[in-house]
């Protein structure tokens, strides 16, 4: 069951005595927040808005929505940070699914032990909680457990989609990573990133998946819209609008490089990057997205669609030069 931090969100309320506030997080939560809204319009007689607009983290956290209701405060719920509040307005709320991952985590040990013997645990926002007790089940397999410290936004064991310090930090010390949770998304970062043998442990079904494989689907996919997008000869480079999202400096930097190397650079700007958005575009032979990479990686579009890794690689191969690892990074941006 998911935990809201409420009891955070009451304090703030009457700390800061705001005239209306608004709500956003993960879709999935959304029936959530819309009692959480019930409450505070309860306790405290003021507005609550529930923002429905998809909200796919912190890079992604609706501002604009909540400026336009005239809301005093904007509480992101379920996106797990370092930092507890985005400048005056956003402040981040805690949602942690209780569910246990002692079956799993048991299951997985028994069978893997004399496999592997030091693991590292990574998991994303919601199983933050959860990292402690599976460390100590692990332990008593005899294994070597390591936690990858945090970094930036990124809590200890904590992955983005895009981002994974504490796994890229670690990945020569540990034979594999064990991710706990049921998304594919996070734990295929950690295997494209790495390279090294990762598993998810879904605590639902109490049972493991090795993700490599999928995680390769994604990487040949990433491979082949490079070598697709070589024989471009104009680029569009889309801005994403959405104010996490936002790097403009980075999509100049981008043209200038396609435009040295005999490209016709075309700038776009859009909030939501789709594919039916992308068709509307007429002589535009491949695209790089400089919003989120994950768009690129995990979407289909009709033309080549790029990550700024996948841009950095183009730019190597018309260059003549080695494209191999261009995902072994730490950060994706």
């Amino acid at each position: 069951m998911i935990k809201i931090d409420e009891s955070r969100i009451f304090q703030i309320i009457e700390e800061r005595k705001p005239r209306s506030v608004a709500l956003n997080g993960a879709e999935a939560l959304i029936p959530r927040l819309q009692d959480v809204a019930d409450h505070v319009h309860e306790k405290f007689g003021i507005e609550a808005y529930v923002i429905g607009d998809p909200c796919w983290g912190s890079c992604d956290l609706n501002t604009h929505a909540a400026d336009m209701l005239g809301a005093d405060l904007l509480f992101n719920v379920g996106h797990t940070v370092a930092m507890e509040t985005f400048g005056e307005k956003v402040v981040m709320i805690n949602a942690y699914d209780d569910v246990s991952f002692d079956s799993v985590a048991r299951k997985f040990a028994k069978d893997m032990q004399g496999r592997y013997k030091a693991i590292s645990l990574v998991t994303d926002s919601q199983h933050l909680e959860e990292v402690e007790k599976a460390q100590k089940i692990f332990e008593e397999f005899g294994y070597k457990v390591i936690i990858g410290r945090g970094k930036g936004q990124l809590r200890d064991a904590q992955v983005f989609g895009c981002e994974f310090y504490p796994a890229w930090n670690v990945q020569k010390q540990v034979d594999c990573y064990v991710f706990l949770g049921q998304s594919q998304f996070h734990s295929a970062s950690v295997a494209m990133s790495t390279e090294k043998p990762t598993f998810m442990l879904d605590p639902y079904f109490e049972e493991y998946t090795q993700i490599n494989e999928f995680a390769q689907g994604l990487q040949k996919r990433a491979i082949l819209s490079i070598y697709k997008a070589a024989d471009a000869e104009r680029i569009g480079i889309v801005i994403g609008l959405k104010e996490g999202q936002f790097a403009h400096v980075r999509a100049l930097e981008l043209k200038k490089e396609f435009e040295k190397l005999g490209k016709k650079v075309q700038l776009i700007a859009l909030t939501e990057i789709t594919g039916d958005r992308m068709q509307i575009f007429k002589g535009i032979d491949a695209f790089v997205q400089v919003a989120c990479p994950r768009i690129a990686t995990d979407n289909h579009f009709a033309k080549p669609m790029l990550s700024v890794p996948q841009a950095l690689a183009l730019i190597k191969l018309l260059k003549k030069e080695p494209i191999e690892d261009f995902l072994r990074i730490q950060h994706w941006l």
